[in-house]
């Protein structure tokens, strides 16, 4: 039998708006924390990336998107959860404590929402485990909306939007993905760090190696002081030597370090002016040889 609910009157209303009270108060407290943190966070990385003193760290910083909005975004969105989380537990706390301050008994409200909160959670354990996956893939950073991923090696595509449930991506034939957070298993991201470039250049089997490699220098810091390369190319591409040698041919190899995703332009200049080059220096490029005459 549930006993009568009995006022002590001032004491229980006194007790109520003070518990009402208090709770407002610690709400107030953790949301003012969290958004301390949140723009502390935000403040210092804008810092850390006006401090970036070489060419590769500021390209980098800025790929990465630790200097755009995308750091400030992902910051944002997680002080947002917390602060929803904050509201729910404050909430539930408030809640039992009035109902303890007027003499509800709560063993059997709690005894009947403990097995209603595991029935829920093993109904919902997907949901659940998405919503975390999708929480840590925020706080860890490891992609955002435009680095072009692969997910479980099935998958590769653009992000294009992502949730704490759900993330979209759309694949090189234009087709969408819809992927749960916490189906994601193993994930590359090809747009972190940075990419590199390869370049081959063919010379003929008898010209001078060295004065060919010599030429290629030159021409590798002509591509890098380029104003078009600027926000680019993290180094001077490297002319690495011989890559390989066949029957009349053989190719230098120069590799370029690139922002994320960025080698592609590099590589066709890359070539383009190593020909032009080579041409002009009087150095021939890998023979021509024409296919077969055919059996009449």
């Amino acid at each position: 039998m549930i006993p009568l609910i009995t006022w002590d009157w001032p004491d229980t209303p006194i007790l109520i708006a003070g518990t009402i009270l208090l709770m407002l108060l610690v709400r107030w407290a953790a949301n003012r924390a969290i958004k301390y943190a949140v723009d502390t966070s935000v403040r210092q990385t804008a810092e850390r990336n006006a401090d970036q003193g070489t060419r590769a760290e500021r390209i980098l910083a800025h790929a990465t998107g630790l200097a755009s909005t995308r750091h400030e975004a992902r910051i944002r969105t997680v002080g947002s959860v917390m602060r929803s989380v904050v509201a729910v537990v404050v909430l539930v706390i408030t809640v039992l404590s009035v109902l303890s301050v007027l003499g509800f008994p709560l063993a059997p409200l709690l005894t009947s929402a403990g097995i209603g909160g595991a029935a829920l959670a093993f109904g919902a354990q997907s949901l659940v485990k998405d919503y975390l996956s999708g929480l840590f893939m925020l706080l860890e950073d490891q992609y955002g909306v435009g680095d072009l991923v692969a997910i479980g090696g099935d998958v590769t595509g653009t992000v294009e939007d992502v949730g704490l449930r759900i993330t979209r991506l759309r694949d090189p034939n234009g087709q969408v993905w819809y992927i749960r957070n916490g189906e994601i298993t193993k994930l590359g991201n090809q747009s972190q760090g940075y990419s590199t470039g390869t370049v081959n250049v063919p010379i003929a089997l008898n010209e001078d190696a060295e004065k060919a490699m010599g030429v290629l220098r030159g021409v590798m810091k002509e591509v890098f002081a380029d104003p078009e390369w600027e926000n680019v190319l993290l180094d001077e591409p490297v002319v690495a030597g011989l890559g390989q040698v066949s029957a009349g041919a053989m190719t230098i190899q120069i590799f370029a370090k690139c922002a994320p995703n960025q080698q592609w332009g590099v590589q066709r200049d890359i070539l383009e002016r190593s020909v032009q080059a080579l041409r002009a220096a009087g150095i021939h490029g890998a023979p021509y040889v024409p296919p077969p005459a055919s059996e009449s």
